[in-house]
């Protein structure tokens, strides 16, 4: 993912909701979410070039989704895939600040990630950037590719429109996926300088990303009411000819552990 927004206890009907964009390039192959045939309790997409994924959740409410953390000058060729530290909490049993814990001895080992792991509304943090496992409280919180809440022009753009459709009394995923299709490009006074160059930054700063080799993939959304029931849509933007579609996932949450 390159973009997670959350919204944390800050909606009478929905106690979490997540909408998030995945960019990555356009030739890395991959399986649009759904539940795995070897581990039917979870939901997610699947990078078929190195088996992990960048978002999902279980039936019993695991959740997690990673974020690149952009710094291409310590970028190192062989560390391990950032989308398995997803799968593993996953199909994992640990509670979320054990699993951040017992990582990070490890995490130097992997190229720079934000990873956010929780069951429920129960989020956790941690970046291999910032070596701080932080607890997402009640409210509004924004990733990208720099450390959680980092003021990026995305991420403020971002949460500006995120905390305006959760005003609503029953918001409508189609706006959310608006938002996520955003492509204003931020003006350069207002962009952070990672080491890509002026081009890449421009490039990179939508919510919505579009270039002739890498850009937005798929957006997913994710809602989880005050009954404990999960809805999950995803929509895919590089589908073949039929067009962008969206799949929806409904389920109740079975056994979540307090």
């Amino acid at each position: 993912m390159c973009l997670i927004l959350i919204a944390v206890q800050q909606h009478p009907v929905y106690k979490l909701v997540i909408a998030a964009n995945r960019d990555e390039y356009y030739e890395r192959p991959t399986r649009r979410a759904r539940f795995w045939k070897e581990t039917p309790e979870m939901l997610a997409g699947r990078d078929l070039r190195s088996g992990g994924t960048w978002l999902g959740i279980t039936t019993s409410a695991r959740f997690a989704a990673v974020t690149n953390y952009r710094d291409p000058a310590s970028r190192k060729a062989k560390a391990p895939s950032r989308g398995n530290l997803v799968a593993r909490f996953l199909l994992g049993g640990e509670r979320p600040e054990q699993y951040l814990d017992s990582l990070r001895p490890r995490a130097a080992e992997y190229n720079g990630f934000n990873l956010i792991v929780g069951e429920g509304e129960r989020l956790f943090c941690y970046s291999n950037r910032g070596n701080a496992v932080r607890f997402l409280n009640p409210g509004f919180h924004g990733v990208s590719n720099h450390l959680l809440n980092s003021p990026w022009p995305k991420v403020t753009r971002g949460l500006e429109g995120f905390k305006s459709l959760l005003k609503q009394s029953r918001p409508d995923p189609a706006h959310f996926f608006e938002l996520l299709k955003d492509r204003t490009i931020a003006p350069d006074e207002d962009l952070p300088d990672t080491g890509v160059g002026m081009e890449w930054e421009r490039i990179l700063s939508p919510i919505f990303i579009t270039s002739p080799v890498y850009g937005t993939r798929s957006s997913t959304l994710l809602f989880i009411d005050r009954t404990d029931r999960v809805t999950f849509l995803e929509k895919v933007h590089d589908a073949p000819s039929s067009g962008p579609d969206i799949r929806r996932y409904e389920f109740s949450i079975k056994g979540l552990s307090r």
